[in-house]
């Protein structure tokens, strides 16, 4: 990498590393208890800590920050791999339905739980993200089994399989809802739009471990996902395992979606605009795109967030609902854009 790319690098990331601080310095302070930078300061340096002050920043705004942070990361890489895999850049997890199946798990859960997931109980709380990734792998084993043609994975059959799968998952998902207590049906449609507003530390542990162990996985194999950009039969004559290497990439990309599904809901378009933009910034290798996806992304979501929170207030706008606001207008611009070529 020559220096001036370096540079542009270490550029895009102080850039999105700062508008993570102001996004968590506004989202912090402000609020129906605004605080003031030194009673943030006292407060996590445990200098003279107050009860009041604990319990706003520590146990409400601390955790969705962080949340959001890990979700966009999560979202945003997930989205790279999976247009990287499709060569594709209309795709993300939403598109090709590993969405829906993590949500429909999910709405399964909250189903037979009768609400318990908002309690505290870590069996509840760590069972969520493996029931997403359950739904995850039930809609990637439905749409390898339509895609599969041949004896190879085709991108554009793998597309379509994954929005007609989507969309089926997404009907039980409603109906499920609909036979739902009023208290539970209430939660359970918030959560399908995409909120992080009941996040907690218990649902960031749940989280952290799928995050810490796949995206490592993910980001050794960047020079394979810059392969995956040949003619499928080059990609195969230069001795690359490409089946064994799209399962692995899939998998681990199925593994960290189910877990920000479990405690994000269904939060759309960060997969398909943070690969986008990371694009723009760093240019096509995955070595650097993948870490300005997981920032663009971790910038959308907390922007959004925090956006959502003031916007709009005393009322809150999920997050999802913003980011889709954003997303719609410039995934229909991809597909202009993608038309005139």
């Amino acid at each position: 990498m020559h220096n001036a790319s370096k540079g542009r690098f270490a550029a895009v990331l102080a850039a999105g590393i700062g508008m993570i601080l102001v996004a968590a310095y506004l989202s912090l302070t402000n609020g129906a208890f605004d605080m003031t930078v030194m009673d943030i300061v006292r407060t996590l340096l445990r200098i003279n800590p107050q009860p009041d002050h604990d319990l706003v920043i520590l146990e409400f705004r601390l955790p969705r920050i962080v949340i959001a942070i890990l979700v966009g990361i999560g979202l945003g890489i997930a989205g790279s791999v999976i247009q990287g895999i499709t060569r594709n850049g209309l795709a993300d997890p939403g598109i090709l339905g590993i969405n829906a199946g993590a949500g429909a798990a999910m709405v399964i859960f909250m189903f037979f739980y009768q609400g318990q997931i908002r309690g505290t109980g870590w069996s509840a709380i760590l069972a969520m993200p493996l029931f997403g990734l359950a739904g995850g792998l039930l809609a990637a084993l439905l749409i390898y089994f339509f895609a599969w043609r041949n004896g190879r994975l085709e991108p554009q059959r793998l597309l379509l399989t994954g929005i007609a799968i989507g969309s089926g998952l997404s009907a039980i998902s409603l109906f499920l809802t609909l036979k739902m207590n009023a208290n539970d049906f209430e939660m359970a449609a918030v959560w399908n739009s995409g909120s992080i507003y009941n996040a907690n530390w218990k649902y960031i542990t749940s989280i952290l471990p799928w995050l810490a162990c796949l995206i490592p996985v993910i980001v050794s194999k960047s020079s394979i996902l810059d392969v995956f950009k040949l003619d499928e039969d080059i990609v195969i004559g230069i001795g690359v395992s490409s089946e064994r290497e799209k399962a692995v990439l899939i998998l681990s990309s199925i593994g960290i979606v189910s877990a920000c599904v479990s405690v994000s809901g269904g939060i759309g378009f960060i997969g398909l605009m943070a690969p986008h933009i990371a694009r723009r910034l760093v240019g096509h290798f995955h070595k650097h795109m993948l870490p300005v996806c997981g920032l663009v992304g971790a910038v959308l979501v907390l922007v959004s967030d925090t956006i959502g929170k003031f916007v709009f207030a005393p009322a809150e706008l999920p997050v999802g609902i913003v980011i889709a606001i954003i997303g719609v207008p410039y995934f229909v611009f991809l597909l202009y854009r993608k038309r005139g070529r």
